[in-house]
């Protein structure tokens, strides 16, 4: 189990959306300080909070917060892009950056935090997926999500020697900025938050926050045809 109540988190993209509800949530549960990243971090008036500037594609920029924060023991993946650009008809530069901040981005992360986690006792490491790892037609965000999704299952067995809770998250789609346009059915940050924070104490390796992300896996042992109605509902 990993223990929030006196924990010391860090949430890459932790100032908006997703990010500051996991932050809130931490803080709500016990933690005692979390480390929040943007790529222009903002003052924050909760003295339990820490901003600090990352960019999750520069090796540079991760090893000048990892200096700053060593005392971490739950690691939060979330930073992240959507580029929706048809692959056939993308720039090619776009695809790249979109691999580069949504997979090596957080597997960045894991490679400079798994030493740190170690040394504080284990603790978690979460990455945040998406029902999209799972279907197809989401262009270079899906198929980010997908890599990240099995990057996350091998990190998992690579981190067990250390005693590292490894949380994969699924979501369906969060009311966030990222995904104002959409008209799309959307669950709040908020029960987002509560799924992973209760994950995290139940030592799962795995949580489904919504009704369509446990449909979309249920259906994944079955026939495309099958899948892809459970995708339209």
């Amino acid at each position: 189990m990993t223990r929030i109540e006196g924990s010391i988190a860090l949430v890459t993209g932790g100032q908006r959306g997703l990010g500051q509800a996991f932050a809130e949530e931490l803080l709500a549960r016990g933690a005692a300080k979390v480390y929040v990243t943007a790529r222009k971090p903002e003052p924050s008036a909760d003295t339990r909070i820490v901003p600090l500037e990352l960019e999750v594609t520069d090796p540079e920029s991760i090893a000048a917060l990892v200096n700053r924060t060593r005392d971490v023991n739950i690691v939060i993946n979330n930073a992240g892009v959507l580029k929706s650009a048809p692959l056939l008809t993308a720039d090619m530069a776009e695809v790249i950056e979109t691999f580069e901040t949504n997979v090596f981005g957080p597997l960045r992360i894991a490679q400079a935090y798994a030493p740190i986690l170690a040394a504080n006792g284990g603790g978690a490491l979460v990455d945040i997926h998406s029902v999209l790892s799972w279907l197809s037609g989401a262009a270079a965000y899906g198929a980010s999500k997908a890599a990240l999704w099995s990057l996350t299952n091998s990190l998992r067995i690579e981190l067990a020697a250390q005693g590292t809770q490894v949380l994969g998250v699924h979501l369906g789609f969060a009311d966030t900025e990222m995904i104002k346009t959409m008209s799309v059915p959307k669950i709040s940050p908020a029960q987002v938050a509560v799924a992973v924070a209760d994950g995290l104490e139940k030592s799962e390796n795995e949580v489904l926050v919504d009704d369509l992300t446990r449909q979309v896996k249920s259906a994944l042992s079955g026939p495309v045809e099958q899948l892809a109605m459970t995708a339209r509902r």
